[in-house]
């Protein structure tokens, strides 16, 4: 019988457990800011990394606006290759987990939208079409900035 108890109590510490870090990780590590959008509070080396990804991303988007006006198919498919998803497959777990669930969604977003934007170019789709996929995904990083701010512990 004691045998029996234990097993249910450890069940639900498990149950318990697995709850909290499905939350924590849905929600990541915010606070709110009265007035303004929410902050992500992550270490000064974490909030680095997040905003060196961002200047990539800013780079990439410079690089294929260049390549598209010079007709240059290459330049558009290597600097959009740049901050595909590859870019972001090495990040820390710990850092992931204080990300909230829609910054990691629209981030993925962004990303596998870089990989369609190189492989259009690649496959030889036209400038207009390219330059239409770009604006979108430019929608997620002005929905990504206007809902968060970065901020150091």
């Amino acid at each position: 019988m004691k045998t029996n108890k234990f097993a249910i109590f450890a069940v639900l510490l498990w149950v318990a457990t697995a709850l909290v870090f499905g939350w924590f990780f849905i929600k990541g590590n915010t606070t709110e800011i009265e007035g303004q959008r929410d902050a992500i509070v992550l270490l000064p080396a974490e909030r680095e990394l997040v905003l060196l990804e961002m200047r990539g991303l800013l780079g990439s988007t410079q690089g294929i606006l260049a390549g598209l006006d010079k007709k240059d198919m290459k330049q558009v498919a290597q600097a959009a290759r740049a901050s595909g998803m590859a870019s972001a497959a090495d990040v820390n777990p710990a850092l992931m987990a204080k990300l909230p669930m829609s910054f990691k969604e629209l981030g993925m977003t962004v990303h596998h939208a870089m990989d369609e934007i190189a492989q259009d170019a690649e496959t030889g789709k036209p400038s207009a079409e390219i330059l239409n996929k770009l604006s979108n995904t430019l929608t997620s990083c002005v929905a990504c900035h206007a809902a968060w701010q970065l901020k150091s512990e």
